[in-house]
């Protein structure tokens, strides 16, 4: 499979070969499912806490006598029915980790790429570097290849300070090493906007049978 490389201006620069069995698949939508709920409950904390009555400081005393007043009877100020009492069947700590092969991940991975591709929506461009760290370089960059109200993920084949610090004050621009992108990563745009070179080592890593 062959797509056109595009310069920075928008004009095309030369192509670009990519193995069918990464970027020309048929898309496995179930596969795709299941790692995108692996990787978004993965990066939950599970931090929630609650305390119960006998997390509670106090309530150590009989708040009234048992019998003779007339009132129902009560061991602890601490009861979750009285204020200030403690949580019944709260939330507790507690990891929600989903396993996947590694088999469902490339395969989940390749199937994104390959919708992609199949529905134009994958844009490879030869070198995507600017000069400095401003916000409005990159804006500049993607007006010319008219993705200014696209949601986009730029794949680049190495940690660029410059991109990175231009790129992250962009709401709907998310930029990620080609290498590190998750399933949802890929997903969650409307355009995944590709370097020449992070293409490649992504097509490396994802071509099991090299």
């Amino acid at each position: 499979m062959k797509l056109d490389v595009l310069n920075l201006d928008g004009s095309k620069s030369s192509t670009v070969t990519l193995d069918d069995t990464v970027f020309g698949i048929k898309p496995n939508h179930h596969v795709v499912h299941q790692a995108v709920t692996s990787e978004l409950s993965n990066s939950r904390q599970g931090t929630h806490s609650s305390k119960n009555r006998s997390m509670v400081r106090g309530g150590g005393k009989k708040p009234w006598k048992q019998k003779g007043r007339g009132v129902a009877r009560a061991g602890t100020n601490r009861s979750p029915i009285w204020k200030g009492g403690g949580v019944v069947f709260g939330p507790e700590p507690h990891k929600y980790n989903k396993k996947t092969t590694k088999k469902m991940r490339l395969l989940a991975r390749k199937s994104v790429l390959s919708d992609k591709v199949k529905n134009g929506k994958f844009i490879i461009i030869d070198d995507i570097s600017i000069e400095k760290p401003k916000t409005q370089l990159l804006s500049n960059l993607l007006s010319k290849l008219d993705l200014s109200d696209r949601k986009i993920t730029l794949l680049v084949d190495s940690e660029k300070n410059n991109l990175f610090l231009a790129a992250r004050n962009i709401p709907n621009v998310y930029l990620v090493e080609s290498l590190n992108a998750s399933t949802y990563d890929l997903i969650d745009c409307d355009i995944i906007v590709a370097e020449k070179s992070g293409v490649e080592l992504l097509n490396n890593q994802l071509n099991v049978n090299r």
